[in-house]
């Protein structure tokens, strides 16, 4: 179909302006207005330069200009707004693919920001939490109260359980970040579905930390590691295979 053709064309390119995102956001550097350079010698990119994919291919990840490298970051964000637009072509029904694929590519770009600084900007989480709820609002108002109060309660539970934690150990061990995450994926899922994202995100988690251990990190009880990437993985792969999952989950 026409939104089939169109989404696996504009996917690489919203993949480069959240690139765009990840690195300039948490620098609190402009990203709508400013004009795209070479991160390394500051020289301004012509749009023959910013095509996704292509530049990077034929310029063989280096800046024409200083010809250092560019980094993998780019091309990669490109690749996974790619991917998650081809994994909800083959889930989802056309008339749902747009907001399924907006969903996914504010997931990405939330979950990248915290692997490299260990923050989820506000602007994103509330982009998210209001984009849910306006779908919630057009699609299906009849449960709109619900999914509202289902955010509510992402939010408490997190907040909640990160407050205990720091009365109980004295530091920090989940961010309000992740709070405001959880509630944002539940505007868009609604209450069935909560219980089973903070079991799947754990287990993420979990999975994640003995790798990394597997591989040589030393891994203690103090050791900081981003919750972000584990609840957007675990929101996506519900929203796309959640029928299944939840109903193993619930029993």
């Amino acid at each position: 179909s026409s939104d089939t053709f169109l989404v696996l064309l504009l996917a690489p390119f919203i993949g480069s302006f959240l690139g765009l995102l990840i690195v300039r956001l948490p620098e609190a550097r402009p990203v709508v207005f400013a004009r795209s350079i070479c991160e390394q010698c500051g020289h301004r990119l012509g749009i023959r330069y910013l095509v996704p994919l292509l530049s990077y291919a034929v310029a063989f990840g280096r800046c024409r200009h200083c010809s250092r490298s560019i980094g993998l970051l780019p091309i990669s964000v490109e690749l996974a707004a790619l991917g998650i637009a081809v994994w909800a072509l083959l889930v989802v029904h056309d008339t749902d693919i747009w907001q399924t694929c907006l969903y996914g590519w504010l997931l990405l770009t939330l979950a990248w920001i915290d692997i490299r600084v260990m923050i989820l900007p506000d602007v994103l989480t509330l982009s998210l939490l209001l984009a849910g709820l306006i779908t919630t609002a057009i699609d299906s108002p009849d449960v709109f109260t619900e999914h509202a109060l289902a955010a509510a309660i992402g939010y408490s539970s997190l907040a909640v359980l990160a407050w205990l934690y720091r009365q109980l150990r004295h530091r920090d061990g989940l961010g309000l970040g992740d709070a405001k995450l959880l509630g944002a994926i539940a505007a868009w899922s609604g209450l069935t579905p909560l219980p089973a994202t903070v079991f799947l995100a754990a287990s993420i988690g979990l999975a994640f930390a003995g790798i990394a251990a597997v591989m040589g990190r030393r891994m203690t009880l103090s050791t900081a590691l981003p919750f972000g990437p584990c609840l957007a993985l675990a929101a996506w792969v519900l929203r796309l295979h959640g029928g299944v999952l939840t109903d193993w989950f619930i029993g």
